[in-house]
């Protein structure tokens, strides 16, 4: 293999590949990055059994050619190379890396032990990326990090014709978030459930000018795909079913208060600053006011008073500042909706536009109030 490439194009390519190996790879193979050299690209995949990765950029091909070599060395090489041109050459043992008056010599990994990638799924569909990301922050707020329950540390994923939702849950909270998209087939109509951290990653990574396609085949649904400016990721879906969650919004919300979403945060952050670990907030909500107040008796205690627009009965709940913190920041509106129904029951967070308008329901935060006392 010998090559012309450019180092900036190259040092991106091998970090976004690079980013899907472990740091502790189940086979010493797969802490491997391919490398193909042909038809004018260069080829790029990385893969450890569970989610893969494929990239390809221009460059000018002497010789074509395959190397494998140890993936995270490549990436702290290639993103310090002095020159704007690399060129990579291997022998039979050995990858050449040159830029500038710097060279790197690279051993070869034997790339007859690397495990074929997955075939890539048919297009399902697609959308823009920016609804995409928004749509996946959203979800995963409410994403586990119990490793014990993998089904809980994914996204399900419901198609039906042009819309896609996207729900998650930890048992204390609940995010949906829903978007149009456009799919191949108008009769589409399916359901996936992919790991939230994959879908985080993947976000991190668009191309804001491209739209994401997304890959599955319903006949075989094992594998879910993304493509994006010349990138493609695929990952094995969670095997297991995802709780019955639609129970937990109720039909109807004889309580609703709007307030200002970025004053209520601002204000949930300070009463908090005197909260223990793990102890909640309480809001009190009354006529047309909601005070926030935290902290007990014999400690340090804060409350603060924001004017609401409110209908319905005065109710108290509390919650973990946290989870509340977080529910909002995935709000993309400037007002916020609570609308309740007992103090124990999941309180449902909306955006809306206007302190007035309507609420939107492109996203929809559950979250279950938390036990205190006074």
């Amino acid at each position: 293999m010998k090559v012309e490439i450019n180092s900036s194009a190259l040092a991106d390519a091998v970090a976004w590949t690079t980013r899907v190996i472990p740091a502790r790879p189940a086979s010493p193979i797969l802490a491997g990055i391919k490398l193909e050299a042909i038809d004018g690209t260069l080829q790029f995949s990385a893969f450890d059994y569970e989610v893969s990765a494929r990239h390809h950029i221009e460059a000018g091909i002497d010789e074509p050619g395959t190397a494998l070599v140890l993936g995270k060395l490549l990436a702290d090489i290639t993103k310090s190379l002095p020159s704007e041109t690399t060129y990579l050459t291997t022998d039979d043992s050995k990858m050449t890396i040159q830029s500038g008056k710097s060279t790197f010599t690279l051993q070869l990994m034997p790339d007859a032990e690397y495990p074929d990638l997955p075939s890539v799924p048919a297009h399902l569909g697609q959308v823009d990326s920016q609804t995409f990301m928004q749509a996946i922050a959203q979800a995963t707020v409410a994403v586990s990090r119990e490793e014990n329950r993998p089904v809980l540390t994914g996204v399900k994923i419901s198609i039906e014709g042009d819309k896609v939702v996207m729900t998650a849950t930890d048992r204390f909270r609940l995010s949906r978030s829903s978007f149009t998209w456009t799919p191949k087939n108008s009769d589409t109509e399916t359901v996936t459930l992919v790991r939230g951290s994959l879908l985080r990653d993947i976000a991190r990574s668009l191309d804001e000018h491209e739209n994401v396609v997304i890959d599955f085949d319903p006949q075989n649904p094992s594998l879910l795909g993304f493509e994006n400016a010349g990138r493609v990721s695929t990952s094995q879906l969670i095997d297991g079913e995802f709780p019955a969650v639609d129970r937990l919004f109720a039909a109807e919300y004889p309580i609703q208060a709007v307030l200002d979403r970025q004053s209520l945060i601002n204000a949930i952050k300070r009463v908090a600053l005197v909260a223990e670990r793990n102890a909640p907030i309480r809001m009190v909500f009354s006529k047309q006011e909601l005070v926030l107040s935290a902290g007990a008796s014999d400690e340090a205690q804060a409350s603060e008073t924001l004017d609401i627009d409110m209908a319905g009965d005065d109710i108290t709940v509390a919650f973990n500042p946290s989870y509340l913190i977080e529910g909002l920041n995935a709000i993309s509106e400037p007002f916020v909706r609570m609308k309740m129904t007992t103090a124990v029951k999941a309180v449902e967070f909306n955006g809306q536009q206007e302190s007035d308008s309507d609420e939107s329901l492109d996203y929809r935060y559950l979250l279950v109030p938390m036990r205190f006392t006074n």
